[in-house]
C-alpha cells in the first residue's frame, strides 16, 4: 500500500449515524475502509464512461424540490443531454420530497455524465443509474 493521507470529512450527524451502521452491517473495520471502497467503486465506474458502448437505462433521484434554483439546475442540465434522455416520470413523495426518474439510451460515457451531474446538484438526496442493455449481444 502507498503512503496513507490523511483528510477530514464534514458530514451531517444523521448521515453519518446511517453511514456507521453500513460500515458494521457489512463488516468494514472501520470508515477509512468503507470509504477507500466507495471512492475504488466511483473510480472503476469511472472507466466505464469512456467506453463507446452504448446502452439503456434509468436514472432515478429523490431530491428536495424547496432547495433554491434545484428545478431551473435540474432542467438546464437534462436540456443539455435530450439527445440522451427519451423519457421522465416526476413523482411527489410528499410536500418536500420528489421522485424523478429519467429513462436513457446512448453512450454509456454520455449517460454516466449526465448522472454525475444531476446527483451533484445542491438539493439532490439520492441518484443512481439502473444500466441496462439494448439487447444486441443477448
Amino acid at each position: 500500500m502507498s503512503d496513507l493521507k490523511r483528510f477530514g470529512v464534514s458530514i451531517e450527524e444523521d448521515l453519518l449515524r446511517k453511514f456507521d451502521k453500513f460500515i458494521k452491517e457489512h463488516n468494514y473495520g472501520n470508515r477509512s475502509e468503507a470509504i477507500r471502497d466507495m471512492v475504488r467503486k466511483e473510480l472503476v465506474n469511472e472507466e466505464w464512461v469512456k467506453s463507446e458502448e452504448k446502452i439503456a437505462g434509468a436514472i432515478v433521484m429523490v431530491y428536495n424540490h424547496h432547495k433554491r434554483e434545484l428545478m431551473d439546475n435540474l432542467i438546464d442540465i437534462q436540456h443539455s443531454y435530450q439527445e440522451s434522455i427519451i423519457s421522465s416520470q416526476h413523482i411527489h413523495l410528499d410536500h418536500n420530497r420528489c421522485l424523478e426518474v429519467i429513462i436513457v439510451k446512448g453512450k454509456i460515457g454520455e449517460v454516466y455524465q449526465l448522472e454525475s451531474k444531476l446527483k451533484a446538484v445542491k438539493g439532490v438526496k439520492h441518484a443512481s443509474l439502473a444500466k441496462s442493455t439494448l439487447g444486441k449481444g443477448i
